[in-house]
């Protein structure tokens, strides 16, 4: 393993970017799911009270469930929660699920976010709402459950039985939370095989589609006919909504924005839409972020090769021509490539990444830090502005970062060591 390790102490630089040794053991910890065989984390999130709310894919004895757990601050696991610090469910009995996104509500409310498997092949958006003990909260979708079907079968997607979470793949999950409460999805529908399209969809509080938004409740993102795929969904400060992916073969960065009422915004780049190649290379957006200034930056991966991808927009979805000419900026960390599959911005403006280098046993957990003109901190990671580690002997995957309030970096993924283990791992801000 080259490049800096989260290990490695240096007389010169900072702690930042090094494993916070007063974090559980040693700065990382296994997250329990009683009587399951198996688990990974895909998000993170912390609450008004500090404590980690992790959301995970679960191998029990009778297939795949979600997971949702809480961590005290320290991370220790919070066995006031649940049954001993998680709850292990699926959005409808008899069917297998995982859970991608989690997110702390204002009210206290804990949301997650996944996939209901339909069948062998087949998938569909589902939530989850509980309430601060990990109970179901019966007022949202039936019984605390939400299982999201759109006529024509259009929020069908097709299940990835190969790869997990967290590596590229057919599963894709993302959603975003209005300031009223109304929640945003998207899925990927595939009309047939390689025809696909991106669906944005919003539920109302109680997890019904909300008719007001586009009149149906949904949208389907598609541009110029061409194969549209959709990973990430993020409100703007002023209510827009901005959606990433990628279209065609070979894949080509996607960004598009809509108004709250689910029209496209055509004052956005070119009629709505904007669309990039990573030095003449294959791109794709796995997440977005949104300066206080208004500034977009989107971050993912380019491919053959694959590289780690950062880019930076004006609002109108112009480039940035301040920050590397305009165009996406590509890091390589290991042989075999790497990706940012999260990001998120802090009170002034620097963005932490996580993500993954790929490749067997090479596959180690990174994690970046950006300056808001969107170049890599130089005080973070030993003068490198990203750090890489290796936690097991095996692979290790970061699919997910949320910030504590005293600036500490949690980053949520999994180990591979005969079975995959969601873990936690904190680090200094």
């Amino acid at each position: 393993m080259s490049g800096p390790s989260a290990l490695a102490l240096s007389p010169t630089f900072n702690d930042a970017g090094q494993l916070d040794a007063s974090f559980a053991n040693h700065g990382k910890t296994q997250v329990y799911f009683a009587g399951s065989l198996s688990s990974m984390a895909n998000g993170v999130a912390v609450d008004a009270q500090g404590r980690i709310l992790v959301a995970a894919k679960v191998g029990m004895a009778a297939g795949s469930r979600f997971g949702l757990a809480r961590l005290l601050e320290d991370g220790s696991a919070d066995l006031t929660f649940g049954n001993q610090g998680s709850v292990i469910g699926q959005f409808e009995p008899g069917f297998e699920a995982m859970a991608a996104k989690v997110y702390a509500l204002p009210d206290g409310n804990i949301l997650i976010v996944g996939l209901h498997y339909e069948n062998a092949h087949r998938t569909l958006p589902a939530l989850a709402l509980f309430d601060p003990s990990g109970r179901s909260a019966p007022h949202f979708g039936d019984n605390g459950r939400c299982v999201v079907r759109l006529p024509g079968n259009l929020s069908h997607g097709v299940r990835d039985a190969w790869l997990p979470p967290g590596v590229p793949g057919a599963e894709a999950c993302d959603a975003g939370v209005q300031g009223d409460g109304r929640i945003l999805l998207v899925a990927n529908h595939h009309f047939e095989l390689a025809d696909h399209a991106g669906i944005l969809i919003r539920l109302d509080t109680d997890g019904t589609l909300d008719s007001t938004f586009n009149g149906r409740g949904f949208v389907i993102v598609r541009h110029l006919l061409m194969n549209t795929w959709l990973n990430s969904v993020r409100v703007q400060h002023d209510g827009r909504i901005l959606v990433g992916g990628s279209i065609n073969f070979p894949e080509e960065g996607l960004l598009a924005r809509y108004h709250p009422d689910g029209s496209l915004d055509d004052h956005f780049a070119v009629d709505g839409f904007m669309t990039f190649k990573a030095n003449g290379q294959g791109a794709q957006v796995s997440q977005i972020i949104q300066q206080d200034n208004g500034d977009v930056q989107c971050f993912g991966s380019s491919r053959d090769p694959m590289r780690c991808l950062t880019l930076k927009i004006h609002i109108n979805g112009r480039p940035d021509m301040h920050c590397h000419d305009g165009l996406p900026q590509l890091l390589e960390i290991g042989r075999n490539g790497a990706q940012w599959t999260a990001a998120q911005v802090q009170a002034d403006g620097s963005v932490y990444t996580a993500g993954a280098t790929i490749g067997g046993i090479d596959a180690d957990f990174i994690l970046s830090r950006y300056l808001p003109d969107g170049q890599l901190d130089r005080n973070f990671g030993n003068g490198a502005g990203w750090v890489r580690t290796r936690f097991g002997p095996s692979l290790d995957t970061a699919t997910s970062v949320a910030l504590q309030a005293d600036g500490n970096i949690v980053v949520g993924g999994y180990s591979l060591d005969g079975n995959y283990h969601a873990i936690v791992a904190r680090y200094s801000g």
